[in-house]
């Protein structure tokens, strides 16, 4: 370091492009001339320019249609309102994912910073992950309605409140995962500079966590599709909670058996996912490769013609220069900044602090002790018939989720390294992997499971495959960020080793996609255990099928108010997940944290 201090005020070196990433120079050879460069941002902004009024008519359209349509219960089946129903969809998906990952980064910091934290929040957010939401969706409903002055509100928050569920837990865990796999090189670094929180995790913890989170995003928007459409239009009792969107046009197009509807409402769909695949992701990826810890650039980088637009633009850099800039450096002054005062002895603010600390443990325990007291209530109207029913229940659960994950991950695992190896490939199967992930696959349930039982097998080991079509793609994301991240020096190094086949796997892929296939298989766990919901009780036209297992024995307990028979079971899976997170998932965590960490 020169000489230099530990507590060196220096500024630090920023994380990509600079010296703690990947020293990227712009080649001479082939860049613009004057003229050409001019040329170019002129070009650019008047791509951005377009852009952005095109966005604020969409929003201003959007606006003035809305007060009409969204309060109407009536979801019109004409192709035209077709691009206002996708707008409304992909806003509702936009709040959900703003409100996922401003949890992800905050949830996940804390996990994989406070060891005594780690221990309740992460099998928290394990249960979380894995108890069947979309059974809470109705008491979350009237209560949103009750709460809020405009009934049509509280379905709004709803359905964006459900969403966030779909898309919160796969981008926490990526982001802890990643938080906790940080070289220790670069840790001590940043303790050597003497950076407060707020920088290291600025300039080194969130950058390094960039390809996880882009590449969850992804999978997160994907998932949060099928979520979405459950939400846009249900009925409860009586009452029909219906709001305009893609989701509910589909499900209406489907219940009139109109058939050009549904292929056009698919269609847009479609349309939908890949205009935001080229618009957000691609570029998104492109940049997030910048991130890569590594000392030999890529050969191949991923490229987006969006992001060339938007850095070549004198417009976004003026906007970036005199509005982002002075805002983050403020931001950075505001939380660097070291505390100065200190607190007085006697009682003062730190007496009242403990004393509201004392009063929330006392409420909490009042009401933790109201809800045991009702739940064991509720416990002792179970018979002992459906009592000794739960053990073998569970195990057969188990089993399914276990076997779903297994194969998912012998074919996720060689297809997502191969799509994250090649650079070409990755960017024409993308868009196909999302549109596949997007499909809602209880859609496809009844016609699967008619199909599977004519060829023979019970439901038994049908719904393990109805399962893998709602986890595999946790599986196969990750693997392809895991794959993408692979630092270039590591392959050359093994290309001049001649290593290939089994060593190479072994030696190379393997260890540089651990961390982000047990965050794929822990997210998709989690995705099976709600899915054993809907795969292990199947209603196909007027038939319906079941097989004992867990998830049946929710939903029937469900659809026939046996509360006492619910709660059970829902706490069967409950001890189960936290189990498995105790006794497994923490320790493949310890070994990615430990074993599998980059040391430069």
């Amino acid at each position: 370091m020169n000489g230099a201090e530990p507590n060196d005020r220096r500024p630090l070196p920023r994380w990509g492009g600079r010296p703690w990433g990947r020293l990227r120079p712009t080649p001479l050879a082939g860049r613009p001339s004057a003229g050409r460069r001019v040329t170019a941002s002129l070009g650019a902004d008047v791509a951005v320019a377009v852009g952005l009024f095109g966005l604020l008519y969409a929003v201003l359209a959007l606006a003035h249609a809305g007060p009409g349509r969204a309060a109407a219960a009536h979801v019109s089946l004409r192709y035209a309102m077709l691009p206002v129903y996708a707008g409304y969809s992909v806003a509702r998906m936009a709040a959900a994912y703003a409100l996922s990952l401003g949890f992800s980064l905050v949830y996940g910091y804390v996990a994989a910073n406070n060891r005594r934290a780690e221990r309740i929040l992460v099998p928290i957010l394990d249960i979380l992950q894995s108890i069947p939401i979309l059974s809470f969706l109705p008491s979350v409903v009237l209560a949103l309605i009750a709460l809020l002055p405009n009934g049509r509100a509280g379905v709004e928050v709803a359905a964006i409140l459900l969403v966030f569920t779909s898309q919160a837990w796969n981008m926490t865990f990526s982001f802890y995962n990643s938080l906790l796999t940080v070289p220790r090189e670069f840790r001590e670094v940043a303790r050597l500079y003497g950076l407060s929180w707020w920088q290291r995790f600025r300039q080194l913890e969130l950058p390094y966590a960039v390809v996880g989170l882009v590449w969850n995003s992804m999978m997160s928007w994907a998932g949060g599709w099928f979520f979405l459409m459950a939400a846009e239009m249900f009925t409860l009792g009586g009452r029909s909670f219906q709001l305009a969107g893609l989701g509910s046009y589909l499900q209406v197009a489907a219940n009139r058996h109109d058939g050009r509807a549904e292929a056009a409402g698919l269609l847009t769909l479609v349309l939908v996912i890949v205009s935001i695949d080229q618009l957000v992701w691609r570029p998104l990826i492109a940049w997030a490769d910048r991130f890569k810890v590594e000392l030999v650039e890529s050969q191949s980088p991923p490229r987006s013609a969006v992001l060339m637009v938007l850095r070549r633009s004198s417009l976004v850099e003026g906007l970036s220069g005199r509005l982002l800039a002075p805002l983050v450096e403020r931001l950075d002054r505001a939380l660097s900044r070291p505390a100065t005062h200190r607190q007085a002895p006697g009682v003062g603010p730190a007496f009242g602090a403990r004393l509201g600390s004392w009063a929330l443990s006392a409420c909490a325990v009042a009401a933790a002790g109201f809800a045991v007291w009702h739940g064991v209530l509720l416990l002792a109207t179970v018979t002992p018939a459906a009592a000794r029913e739960l053990p073998l229940a569970t195990l057969f659960t188990v089993l399914r989720v276990a076997a779903a994950l297994l194969l998912s991950a012998a074919w996720a695992v060689p297809v997502g390294v191969f799509i994250g190896l090649n650079r070409a490939w990755a960017a024409r199967l993308q868009p196909i992997v999302q549109i596949l992930a997007s499909i809602p696959a209880t859609a496809l349930f009844p016609v699967v499971v008619l199909w599977l039982l004519a060829l023979g097998g019970g439901l038994s080991y049908v719904s393990v495959l109805l399962m893998m079509l709602g986890t595999q793609w946790y599986i196969l994301f990750n693997v392809i960020a895991g794959a993408m991240s692979i630092p270039e020096d590591l392959k050359e190094a093994a290309a001049l080793f001649h290593l290939s086949g089994w060593e190479r796997w072994r030696t190379l892929i393997l260890p540089g996609i651990f961390p982000f296939l047990i965050t794929g298989m822990i997210t998709a766990a989690g995705g099976a255990w709600n899915a054993a919901i809907v795969t292990e009780y199947v209603q196909a036209g007027t038939h319906t099928v079941w097989t004992l297992g867990l998830g049946s024995l929710i939903a029937r307990s469900s659809q026939q108010a046996h509360y006492g028979l619910l709660l059970a079971a829902t706490m069967c899976l409950s001890a189960v997940v936290v189990i498995a997170n105790r006794f497994f998932w923490r320790r493949l965590y310890r070994l990615t944290e430990t074993r599998y960490t980059l040391v430069m």
